[in-house]
């Protein structure tokens, strides 16, 4: 069970009074804002499972981040205890030209007044407000302009525009999964050499008009999309004191 007066303090709310697209808004942005978006357990093997107790106390508690099955999956929980009408979807991440593998990512659709919406806290750089599913409209953001159509049919297709361009970010059928069915590729990422998680440590989150990003090499701030300052990062020292500085994280041993 979680506790929601503490995970609401934990993104930096003290109470949610409606079911509604605001109130949905400001819970996904304060989500954002307030848990980062990381890898660290992959690299200190500490196994993540599909355990919302054990998620809570990691991301709540212990006031960590984590990544998409930590996040949304968590999320869901959130905004089921709060009577939204939520389901888990499955989404396929594009990669180098092609879509990756079901439930690659996991993500949310809200149902609000007979409309529904995307809601996702646990891609990285991603929206700050929810995307509605009925129009394939460009749908502007602070963090960019979006868009959501349809793909062979039994898929929504979201995208990103960059210049005249719009690049594909994933797919998904709008179809309720159970946590559960997300378990192997949960697994697949923590533990497969093709996994980008494997690749290096990373921690990210974005500011009101920018993000702080460290990896094993590098700290990098930015600001209305121009980068203000970077820093290599030479040792593991010089990694966790970062760490602290910019995100609050002592990992231990």
């Amino acid at each position: 069970m979680i506790d929601t007066e503490a995970y609401l303090h934990r993104i930096g709310l003290n109470n949610q009074a409606s079911v509604s697209f605001q109130s949905l808004t400001q819970l996904q942005k304060a989500h954002l804002l307030h848990i980062p978006f990381e890898n660290l357990d992959i690299h200190q093997n500490v196994p993540i499972q599909l355990n919302i107790d054990r998620i809570y106390n990691k991301v709540v508690n212990q006031h960590r981040g984590g990544f998409c099955y930590e996040l949304n999956g968590l999320f869901y929980e959130l905004l089921k205890t709060l009577d939204f009408e939520v389901r888990r979807i499955s989404a396929r991440v594009y990669h180098d030209g092609e879509y990756a593998p079901e439930y690659d990512h996991l993500a949310i659709v809200a149902t609000i007044d007979g409309k529904e919406y995307l809601t996702d806290v646990g891609f990285g750089e991603f929206t700050f407000s929810p995307l509605q599913l009925d129009t394939t409209e460009p749908q502007h953001d602070e963090r960019g302009t979006f868009r959501v159509d349809r793909y062979e049919k039994i898929y929504y297709r979201v995208s990103r525009q960059e210049k005249e361009d719009w690049k594909p970010v994933y797919i998904f059928e709008n179809k309720h999964r159970k946590f559960q069915e997300f378990a192997t590729m949960c697994h697949y990422h923590q533990t497969s050499p093709e996994s980008h998680f494997k690749q290096k440590r990373m921690i990210t989150l974005p500011t009101n008009g920018g993000r702080i990003t460290l990896t094993d090499d590098l700290l990098k701030i930015s600001r209305n999309q121009e980068t203000t300052k970077e820093k290599p990062v030479t040792c593991k020292e010089d990694f966790d004191t970062l760490l602290f500085t910019y995100f609050g994280l002592h990992m231990g041993k």
